[in-house]
């Protein structure tokens, strides 16, 4: 049934590194569903800017006070949803903290139960690849400068 050449540490072994590529899925999953809240709020303020837009490019002498006062809610379901966007940040930037803190502790535990594996077998010491070898992520940087990236808001009204 099993090879008798293979060691309950080997097993063990394994296991870790299923464990840690599911971790990585877990996280890429919980990535990607960032991703998407991040392009529906960009989806959302560009509607809302290209709306603004029209508003604004009235003059106004010609504007009617319901005119103003649709101006003043797009600003004020803008400026929400920047603020959306600056707790999206925040949260990814929690995730990717927490996420070095624990694989920073996996590390130590795979370098104090397996000394001799990681050397001989090649065991894994990092779940993800350092910063430099990954794709740059859209959540590095907060507030309007993320909005403006994502969706070329140059407006001077905020």
């Amino acid at each position: 049934m099993a090879d008798s050449t293979i060691t309950v540490d080997d097993i063990e072994g394994e296991l870790f590194k299923i464990e840690r590529i599911r971790d990585v899925l877990v996280r890429r999953e919980s990535e990607l569903r960032y991703m998407m809240d991040d392009i529906q709020l960009c989806k959302e303020i560009t509607r809302l800017k290209k709306e603004l837009h029209k508003l604004v490019s009235i003059p106004d002498k010609d504007k009617s006070n319901e005119d103003r006062q649709k101006e003043e809610e797009l600003l004020q379901q803008i400026h929400k949803l920047v603020e959306t966007r600056d707790f999206l940040v925040d949260d990814v930037e929690f995730e990717r903290l927490r996420e070095n803190e624990e694989d920073k502790e996996m590390a130590d535990f795979l370098k104090s139960k397996f000394p001799r594996h990681l050397k001989k077998k090649g065991l894994p010491t990092r779940l993800v690849p350092p910063r430099a070898q990954q794709t740059t992520s859209p959540f590095t940087k907060t507030g309007l400068t993320l909005l403006k990236e994502c969706c070329g808001f140059t407006c001077s009204i905020m």
